[in-house]
């Protein structure tokens, strides 16, 4: 899930979501930013030739989005582990974007000898966008409803470049709660959905129970993260990509999602689903991790 803030004082008061992920926002930000020109991939490099002839299953690296933890994957890693492949969810502490960044590229250095696929929803997708260039065994790269930034964007500026986010509201005290967290620097704060907005814009199409659980249960986001800017080549110019794009997204929307996608080259999915399609159509989701294993 996403979201994104601007500071005035001690207290941010501009938000918008990316990705939860998640989950971001930034009203009236011009879209040319991210209508970058397309990128066709290069060859790819021997890691992701070797793994392709391999019978080694490569290992599934979730990461998941602001306002979410690691459960929000659950029902996609039973399918995967029945299907025979090895899952792990990367940290993603949700506290800036490069140390975000590193605390994945640290834990897969550290965990992983073989073949990866990063997967990572909303905000998480920025992170698996960095932390790629810095794994020479990942083979493949899967965003499900998430970020897939160049240099210079953030999740804010590119969860505002297209209309359509329900998080683009002039009034953000009715919509977040923020909370002053220790040592934290220039007056940031970490910051919640309010309950209810969370359960009729993350996860309208679910059961509404299980809805308001997922309200309850959520993880903060450090407000400045989902203004930082990605810096340096995104992995997807090098590694093969593929979007699952939720076409009933009311946090990032699916028109953003597509001119990310089509900028990758990535091979691209469709659902009718909200920003948790992973809840909502797990084994579709599944599919498509599945296909960039393979």
């Amino acid at each position: 899930m996403i979201s994104a803030f601007s500071k005035c004082g001690r207290r941010a008061t501009t938000i918008g979501i990316a990705a939860a992920a998640a989950l971001t926002l930034a009203v009236g930000m011009p879209a040319a930013a991210s209508a970058a020109s397309h990128v066709a991939h290069p060859a790819h490099s021997s890691v992701v030739a070797s793994a392709a002839t391999s019978s080694v299953k490569p290992t599934i690296v979730l990461v998941h989005g602001a306002f979410a933890d690691a459960s929000s994957f659950a029902p996609v890693t039973t399918r995967l582990q029945h299907d025979g492949y090895t899952v792990v969810n990367a940290p993603n502490p949700l506290r800036g974007l490069a140390t975000d960044t590193a605390d994945v590229v640290a834990f897969v250095k550290a965990t992983i000898t073989g073949p990866v696929v990063l997967v990572g929803h909303s905000y998480g997708g920025s992170v698996i966008t960095g932390a790629a260039d810095d794994l020479d065994q990942v083979t493949g790269l899967v965003y499900i409803d998430a970020f897939a930034p160049v240099d210079g964007e953030s999740a804010n500026s590119l969860s505002g470049a297209q209309p359509g986010s329900a998080l683009a509201v002039k009034d953000t005290s009715k919509v977040f709660d923020f909370v002053s967290y220790p040592g934290a620097t220039g007056g940031d704060v970490d910051a919640y959905v309010q309950q209810p907005y969370f359960a009729k814009t993350f996860a309208a199409l679910l059961p509404r129970a299980q809805a308001n659980e997922l309200a309850a249960s959520q993880s903060p986001i450090a407000a400045s993260a989902l203004n930082d800017t990605f810096t340096g080549t995104p992995a997807w110019q090098n590694i093969k990509s593929y979007f699952f794009i939720g076409t009933a997204d009311q946090i990032l929307p699916a028109a953003e999602q597509r001119i990310m996608a089509k900028r990758a080259d990535g091979v691209v999915v469709t659902a009718k689903t909200d920003h948790l399609a992973m809840l909502e159509a797990p084994a579709k989701v599944t599919d498509l991790i599945e296909k960039a294993a393979r």
